[in-house]
């Protein structure tokens, strides 16, 4: 019989020990007063041998207070046959039982204390152990930082280097090494955060996949997309995913620049080196080191350039931007000549230029 002893015995049957042997279990409710004082408890685990097995639990009546048959009779059962009875002493955080929602909190701050103490162990650093929470799946490399009040969900790992900042949620997702995570940063499940790459305050990502040294630092939705390496998501960007029906892709190239505000409606690709400028509209996709904006959205913002970038002779005309001559944009540290290109709208509501090089 596998036994322990709790703080608190209350609820637990009692281990009789007579004669330096195992003699009975009493439940709660049949106990009397010096029984009741008896700290030695069942944690619910028996052993029997199989020769005595049947036999045993053939016998068990239901002559108790509850008029339940026990199986912990078996027992006292075994010892009045003059078989051999034993106690097993267990770890009492391990076989703790839980019969209400007070002892299921109970059990889960034990379990909590035990990760925290084995991921201080495993190299990572806690900077408020107490406010962190763990899955008993987290795994967390060495030289992690965890901020104060972050909550690992199931399904996470975090490789070495990686800094998860306060008031950060994460579940079923992966982040790189050397990554940055948060402040006040969601991760979704399907989220993988490529190595060195910043996810910042009140970013959210969902099933998508970011890409080494990419950047999405503030208010965002990145959802069922990839991000490109090296690319700046801005502030205020939202893939917009889900049609109402269906969900669609969003996909990113390397060394994008998205602009603050850019809405990107799904499916729709941005090509390596692209840029969409601030509080643009993206309804098609942007070919490789273009520029994809609508009229009134402002075209010099970051990397997108001159602030005549998006309307450098551009006329409407029947939902079609025409073109003509040319803009600067900068952007890298040099200076490119772009011309723009005529781009049909859909919807018209949506209307966007594209700016090639």
């Amino acid at each position: 019989m596998l036994g322990f002893e709790p703080a608190d015995p209350t609820g637990y049957g009692r281990l009789v020990i007579e004669n330096d042997r195992l003699a009975r279990i009493v439940e709660e409710k049949d106990a009397d007063p010096l029984e009741k004082a008896i700290r030695l408890c069942n944690a619910g685990i028996m052993g029997f041998s199989g020769s005595h097995a049947l036999a045993l639990l053939e016998k068990i009546g239901n002559a108790n207070a509850k008029g339940e048959y026990y199986l912990t009779d078996a027992v006292s059962l075994a010892a009045g046959s003059g078989l051999a009875t034993r106690v097993v002493m267990g770890d009492a955080v391990e076989v703790q039982g839980v019969n209400d929602r007070i002892q299921l909190a109970a059990v889960e701050a034990d379990f909590q204390a035990r990760r925290r103490l084995e991921a201080m162990r495993d190299g990572a650093t806690l900077v408020a152990p107490g406010t962190v929470f763990f899955s008993a799946d987290t795994v967390l490399g060495r030289d992690v930082l965890v901020e104060p009040n972050v909550v690992f969900g199931p399904g996470v790992r975090v490789a070495d280097g990686a800094t998860i900042r306060a008031f950060s949620h994460l579940e079923a997702a992966s982040v790189g090494e050397g990554a940055i995570i948060g402040p006040y940063a969601r991760l979704r499940p399907g989220a993988q955060i490529g190595a060195s790459a910043h996810i910042g305050n009140f970013v959210e990502i969902k099933n998508a996949d970011i890409g080494e040294g990419a950047k999405i630092n503030h208010l965002t939705y990145v959802g069922d997309a990839s991000v490109g390496p090296a690319s700046n998501v801005g502030a205020g960007t939202i893939t917009c995913n889900y049609d109402g029906v269906f969900k669609h892709r969003t996909t990113i190239g390397a060394g994008v620049f998205v602009g603050s505000n850019t809405t990107l409606i799904a499916p729709v690709s941005i090509g390596d080196g692209g840029y969409t400028a601030a509080g643009s509209v993206i309804t098609a996709d942007v070919p490789p080191d273009a520029m994809g904006l609508r009229p009134g959205a402002a075209g010099g913002q970051g990397r997108g350039g001159t602030p005549d970038a998006g309307k450098a002779g551009a006329q409407e005309a029947g939902g079609v931007m025409r073109t003509c001559g040319g803009a600067h944009v900068r952007g890298a540290g040099r200076r490119r000549r772009v011309r723009l290109a005529a781009c049909s709208l859909a919807p018209p509501s949506h209307p966007r230029v594209i700016l090639r090089a």
